[in-house]
């Protein structure tokens, strides 16, 4: 017999690590069935989201016409601008010194000025001397986003001068795909649906995209900056094969025409045989975009003014981080909310939408001068979001009501060209001026102010008051 405090013998040794050795396969097993299980779930959750996805992008046409190709495109759009946001949050605002960080975005920012002033009012009756001309221009702002997101990696890890540059070509390439997306659309629009619900929906594919593709670009971010770049890279390059293999209507512009964006009380111009027809842009029209031009002005100019300001004057404990954060989230919500409200409704006055959009505007920004603090930022930037995306759909509504539809392509590129001045203009005014907040917030509710009045004298007596369906 063995005695207790005996040593236990060789074989009763290997039982006990057998026993263990069972035990441990045992529990192994039981964390493989649950993984297992897990990636189970995860993956029905998955495929039927995507599933609802493509069954919505799909919906009323849009699938046989080809609209939900480009849906699909805007997805990854987004979701590429949500990974190099994140990945910049942390460097380019908050790593640099104010000073030198104000001086350089500034000086590029005043560069894409000129694509916007010059290239764009050419680049469409250049890209129609050539078969698939925009398909190349869509998928070429995805492949020049692609290059400066690896170039950005690589500038983040090693911090070198070209991480300004790169930044803000990013940014160009991001203002051009709207422009040449805004073309597209209407060749795109099945019979069953109207030009807003379809802009609406394109809208609401980039939320959606940018609401996945933020979780994977912060999970990557923890891993460097520049690992979130790199997966923007992988994103673009796929939205790069992805626009080139749009469908062949996005190129066609037989029967087509030219808007000119000057009212006048004639509504053509003599024609010239050979060219294109050019049309002068109807007053109710130019009245839409006037106003729209007062948020989109806001919205660069908050972007910018912001995340300086809140950088060197925050508030409270909070983290300047957390601060921009909200008051982004806050300016994503109020867009998304815009969106959706410009889905359900059946009808809006557009004319009276845009013009109540640019007073909240003015508004807010004033309470938020006068009561400068956390509340005030993030109703700023709720409303500022919500008043941009609803003075969009009206405008959009507009150009559908009253363009002739051979010429509305031609309408929303030369619409989206000006709009996407007015905020690179207010991104620039928000970085020159002084990070004081009252000072700052109180010129702009000034400006806001003053363009509200120019265009409400500047509304024509006689204009077109039918509600657009929205």
């Amino acid at each position: 017999m063995t005695s207790e405090h005996e040593p236990p013998s060789d074989a009763t040794a290997s039982g006990r690590l057998a026993g263990a050795g069972r035990g441990v396969r045992a529990a192994g097993r039981g964390v493989g069935r649950g993984v297992a299980g897990a990636t189970r779930v995860s993956g029905r959750a998955g495929r039927y989201t995507v599933q609802q996805a493509r069954r919505a992008a799909r919906a009323e046409g849009a699938g046989e016409s080809g609209l939900s190709r480009l849906i699909g495109l805007h997805a990854f759009n987004a979701a590429g601008d949500a990974a190099v946001a994140i990945s910049l949050a942390g460097t380019l605002f908050f790593q640099v010194p104010t000073g030198e960080a104000r001086g350089q975005v500034a000086l590029f920012l005043a560069l894409t000025m000129l694509p916007f002033a010059i290239v764009a009012p050419l680049i469409g009756p250049f890209l129609d001397r050539f078969s698939h001309g925009r398909r190349w221009a869509i998928g070429s702002t995805m492949a020049i986003r692609a290059f400066l997101c690896w170039v950005l990696a690589t500038a983040v890890a090693t911090d070198s001068r070209w991480l300004f540059p790169a930044a803000l070509g990013v940014l160009v390439a991001s203002k051009a795909y709207g422009v040449t997306r805004a073309a597209a659309v209407p060749r795109l629009v099945p019979p069953t649906l109207t030009l807003v619900k379809a802009n609406a929906r394109v809208s609401l594919a980039g939320i959606v995209g940018a609401a996945v593709s933020a979780p994977i670009a912060v999970l990557a971010a923890t891993a460097g900056s520049e690992w979130s770049l790199r997966y923007a890279f992988v994103v673009f390059v796929i939205a790069t094969v992805w626009a080139i293999r749009l469908p062949s209507r996005v190129d066609s512009s037989v029967g087509e025409g030219t808007l000119v964006l000057m009212p006048a009380a004639r509504d053509r111009r003599p024609e010239t045989p050979g060219k294109r027809p050019r049309t002068r842009i109807p007053v109710a029209v130019a009245f839409a975009l006037r106003a729209n031009c007062g948020p989109r002005w806001l919205s660069g100019f908050l972007t910018m003014f912001m995340a300086f300001l809140l950088r060197d004057n925050p508030i409270g404990d909070w983290k300047p981080e957390v601060l921009l954060g909200l008051v982004i989230g806050a300016a994503g919500l109020g867009n998304t909310l815009g969106i959706t409200l410009g889905s359900l409704l059946k009808r809006i006055d557009p004319a009276l939408t845009v013009v109540l959009a640019l007073v909240a505007d003015a508004v807010v920004v004033l309470v938020a001068a006068l009561f400068y603090g956390l509340v005030p930022l993030v109703a700023l930037g709720l409303t500022a979001g919500l008043a941009q995306s609803l003075a969009k759909l009206s405008l959009d509504s507009t150009i559908q009501r009253d363009v002739p539809e051979r010429i509305q392509a031609s309408a929303f590129a030369r619409s989206d060209t000006t709009l996407q001045l007015a905020w690179v203009v207010g991104g620039f005014v928000g970085i020159a001026m002084p990070l004081m907040p009252r000072l700052g917030l109180g010129i702009a509710c000034a400006v806001l102010a003053a363009w509200a009045i120019f265009v409400f004298v500047s509304r024509p007596s006689r204009m077109g008051t039918s509600p657009g369906g929205a």
